[in-house]
């Protein structure tokens, strides 16, 4: 299974998501009561857009403080996740990937927290139900790159580059048990330039192998890492001389 995270597509003006268009939506609250059988995930959006985390690394001030989940209930309703006033969603867009690979879809999302920046976060329809660590530093951020089955064990990976501008670390984690496990770390990557309003590289399969397409650490290489099970092996595949040597790259090119 390969999962490309959502990272070409740019981030939405907080203008494209107005309170009175939202579909009906069923309070998290409700949730915590029991409220309801256990529902699929068919979708999933970013709404109360706020400036009380001004970081900025995207491109505007805007994050976000709702993550509403669409789902098969038979009655239409949607579910609302409400951060309270010191976290955001500091991100693109809501990922589906199925991480516990039992044919339903969770949501991978970045959530930044006041004072610690930036983890990797999965909900469900029940709520979040793992995280990574947090960055441990205020406006301290990272950048997904995708999911997979990386080393085919039948467990998700997950990849991201922990501070695309400062550490340009990737961090490989393996959700299992119904946690984030971090397996593998390879520091002088990168797949972000403060202020861009996207994420470059993404995965691909060229070979019957799933592989991670990043940049070198200071921007001159485009880089494939796969991952065998006990490490991440990098190598460059060509020169980048702008988006386009990503989307040749990411094209098998």
């Amino acid at each position: 299974m390969i999962t490309a995270f959502s990272n070409k597509a740019r981030r939405l003006p907080s203008r494209l998501w107005p309170g009175p268009a939202r579909r009906a939506v069923l309070a998290l609250a409700l949730l915590a009561s029991g409220a309801g059988a256990q529902a699929d995930i068919l979708g999933a959006e970013y709404a109360d857009p706020t400036t009380r985390y001004a970081h900025g690394v995207l491109g505007d001030a805007v994050e976000y403080g709702t993550l509403v989940i669409h789902t098969d209930r038979m009655d239409g309703l949607s579910l609302r996740m409400v951060l309270p006033q010191d976290r955001v969603f500091e991100d693109l867009a809501p990922r589906l990937i199925d991480v516990d690979a039992d044919g339903d879809l969770e949501v991978v999302v970045v959530e930044s927290q006041a004072r610690t920046g930036a983890a990797l976060a999965i909900y469900d329809d029940t709520g979040k139900i793992a995280t990574t660590p947090h960055i441990g530093t205020r406006n301290r951020w990272l950048a997904p790159i995708g999911a997979a089955d990386f080393d085919g064990d039948g467990h998700i990976e997950l990849g991201y580059i922990d501070r695309p501008h400062l550490a340009k670390t990737l961090r490989l984690w393996r959700f299992i048990d119904g946690e984030l496990r971090e397996v593998a770390t390879l520091g002088g990557l990168t797949n972000h330039r403060i202020g861009e309003d996207f994420i470059s590289g993404g995965l691909r399969d060229c070979m019957g192998a799933p592989e991670m397409v990043v940049a070198s650490a200071n921007w001159r290489q485009v880089v494939a890492v796969r991952f065998d099970g006990t490490g991440l092996l990098a190598k460059e595949i060509g020169p980048f001389s702008g988006p386009a040597s990503f989307d040749a790259a990411m094209a098998c090119q």
